[in-house]
């Protein structure tokens, strides 16, 4: 029945061209918020199911697992999805990856327009925030959910202790003797959430006042993306900012923080001598380069997260677990 109804039946039911629900399923910034509801609305009241995810629906032995995180604006999440292979990969399950846009820069969360049946039998959403109304529409479905590197009070969780990896930032470059502070992330476009980037910031801010740093000593910079490119140009004000004492830097994530350096070598400005840059999130590359780096336990997360998951298909009544992985610190040349 489910694959009996179209996008024009979603259409009629909700009032709106066929146009609006195809924006509505792809591209939900292009949709008002209350048009997009009422689509969304009218596709559960009526069982409708995005065609990629119909076509899950044939028949099969094997079970269907959906990953959904923001792929190509983050490279950790390629190391979380490997954990996640590790449980998954050799069990009679096929893994269907959706990608989704950064939270950070995007109006609207993709999340709520993707699939949350259609033949799957699991699914892991990683990174994408569910703490608006989203959560309870996922619950409508009755799937069983894993959430990683987000978190909400119905679902069970793996998260990084954030408030622990700001401390070890703070700590290490007061201790390095940095003077003045600088935190870099992208910005974000909607208010209904809370991004990670958002949330490192205020445990930075609060991380450094516990050790005297008074607020006028931190500049909070926002890049126009997450990329090398938008770290570039963020070098350009840490440059300025130096001229008025030695800079620590935190970035949002490691990319940009590559960015950042890049950016401060074609300046000529001394790293570390003058200014100290960190990132977030680690690995064997950023690692190897030399950038002090907030360690994320990423593979391990996705690992973690996928047992879970595995137990919930297993067992529906399985108890809510919310799972906290400790941070470390690795000291590069960048510091």
């Amino acid at each position: 029945m489910t694959r009996a109804v179209t996008i024009r039946h979603v259409a009629e039911e909700a009032r709106v061209s066929i146009a609006t629900v195809s924006n509505t399923m792809n591209r939900p910034s292009r949709v008002a918020a209350e048009t997009r509801g009422r689509v969304l609305e009218a596709a559960d009241r009526l069982g409708y199911v995005p065609h990629a995810a119909a076509n899950a629906n044939t028949p099969r032995a094997r079970r269907k697992l959906g990953i959904i995180a923001p792929f190509r604006a983050y490279p950790s999440y390629g190391m979380r999805l490997n954990g996640i292979l590790e449980v998954f990969g050799a069990d009679r399950t096929d893994v269907v990856v959706f990608d989704h846009p950064s939270a950070s820069r995007s109006p609207s969360p993709r999340l709520a327009a993707l699939p949350f049946s259609g033949g799957l039998d699991g699914l892991v959403i990683m990174g994408v925030p569910v703490d608006t109304g989203l959560g309870e529409r996922i619950l409508d479905r009755e799937l069983p959910i894993v959430l990683i590197d987000s978190t909400h009070p119905r679902f069970s969780s793996v998260v990084l202790d954030e408030a622990r990896g700001t401390d070890l930032a703070a700590e290490h470059l007061i201790a390095r003797g940095f003077e003045r502070f600088v935190y870099v992330t992208e910005g974000q476009l909607s208010n209904d959430y809370i991004s990670q980037g958002k949330r490192r910031l205020s445990g930075f801010l609060r991380a450094l006042a516990a050790r005297g740093i008074s607020d006028d000593r931190v500049q909070r910079l926002t890049a126009r993306s997450g990329d090398v490119a938008a770290g570039r140009i963020a070098a350009d004000v840490i440059a300025t900012i130096s001229r008025d004492g030695r800079v620590g830097v935190l970035a949002g994530h490691d990319t940009l923080a590559a960015g950042i350096l890049a950016g401060l070598r074609e300046t000529g400005r001394g790293v570390p001598d003058r200014i100290g840059v960190m990132g977030w999130d680690g690995g064997d590359l950023v690692e190897a380069l030399g950038l002090t780096t907030v360690h994320q336990p990423l593979v391990e997360s996705g690992r973690l997260g996928a047992e879970r998951l595995m137990a919930l298909m297993r067992d529906g009544t399985s108890p809510l677990e919310r799972v906290l992985l400790a941070p470390t610190l690795v000291t590069g040349v960048t510091t």
